[in-house]
């Protein structure tokens, strides 16, 4: 008997343990008439049909039952010994997973300073978006944002973070700006996130809190990830409302500049969560101590002075 492909075989474990093909192609990174094509491969392959397609949705056959049941025991030994690697390679050091934003725009940046501090400290930060499994040896330490911390058994608030507009100075040239009203006839740079996070604030209402009306004309360009937003203001094609903890190099460098300091608030804070056994590592307790001395300075930074419009 000819081995089915192995990617035929993981298209069909994930539909049958997602429920719907375009959950597991979510999850495995393909479109879902992709997945669909592994799986009609396997079927091919085996010379029995796996999934009844319903309209839109699909429900595994007798055979597909039988075969998902034993191919998931494979897949999920297989994610097992990956993880256990995982392990194996963090136990002498600490591993940091935080949001990818943050990775790139903020704890990034600060790591240096802990390395100065502590030159035989090993740290892996990973940027990483969903939630990892902190009992399963995945992170030592997460930073995330808003209600996501709730899923760890060990978390606290780190700081809240403002946003304030901001631009290249190239976009502004030789325009004079006369009031904060005057930043909505610039493109604006738009930032949604996935909606289990509770959204960062919009133009509309930076524009309500200055009594202006919103350009009618944005960007039309709409992010996911803040750091892309803040890279696309630097890069000269619009105000971004910029967290004030991940622009604050850029605003030192000079690349982005703040013509009125108007600040709103985020919805909600960003938490450190730990594993218990993560302060048992070399460094461990130190560590947590670090970020949580960083994150006080930071939430101090970002409020606005006492002189700001808000």
């Amino acid at each position: 008997m000819t081995m089915p492909p192995l990617h035929a075989l993981q298209a069909f474990e994930a539909v049958g343990r997602c429920g719907t093909m375009t959950t597991a192609a979510k999850e495995l990174g393909v479109t879902p008439s992709a997945v669909s094509q592994q799986v009609r491969k396997l079927e091919e392959c085996l010379g029995v049909t796996l999934l009844e397609r319903i309209g839109r949705r699909v429900e595994m056959t007798s055979w597909g039952v039988l075969l998902h049941k034993e191919i998931a025991v494979g897949f999920a030994q297989l994610t097992h010994s990956v993880e256990v690697l995982e392990r194996a390679r963090s136990q002498s050091g600490i591993v940091l997973t935080a949001l990818s934003s943050v990775v790139n725009k903020w704890i990034g940046r600060k790591i240096f300073e802990w390395k100065v501090l502590h030159p035989d400290a090993n740290v892996r930060i990973i940027g990483k978006d969903e939630e990892p499994r902190m009992a399963d040896g995945q992170s030592d330490f997460r930073i995330t944002y808003g209600k996501r911390a709730e899923v760890h058994t060990h978390f606290t608030v780190l700081y809240t973070d403002w946003v304030v507009p901001a631009c290249s100075p190239r976009l502004l040239g030789m325009h004079k700006l006369n009031a904060p009203a005057d930043i909505l006839t610039f493109p604006l740079l738009n930032i949604e996130w996935e909606s289990h996070y509770s959204r960062p604030p919009q133009w509309s209402e930076w524009a309500q809190l200055v009594g202006a009306a919103c350009n009618d004309k944005p960007s039309g360009l709409f992010f996911a990830l803040s750091s892309n937003a803040i890279d696309a203001a630097v890069n000269g094609h619009g105000f971004v409302l910029g967290q004030v903890s991940m622009i604050e190099d850029e605003l030192n460098a000079g690349t982005l500049v703040v013509p009125y300091d108007i600040r709103m608030p985020l919805p909600e804070s960003y938490y450190l969560a730990w594993d218990r056994a993560a302060l048992e590592k070399p460094y461990g307790k130190e560590f947590h101590t670090w970020v949580m001395s960083i994150a006080k300075k930071q939430s101090v930074r970002s409020a606005p002075k006492s002189n700001s419009v808000v």
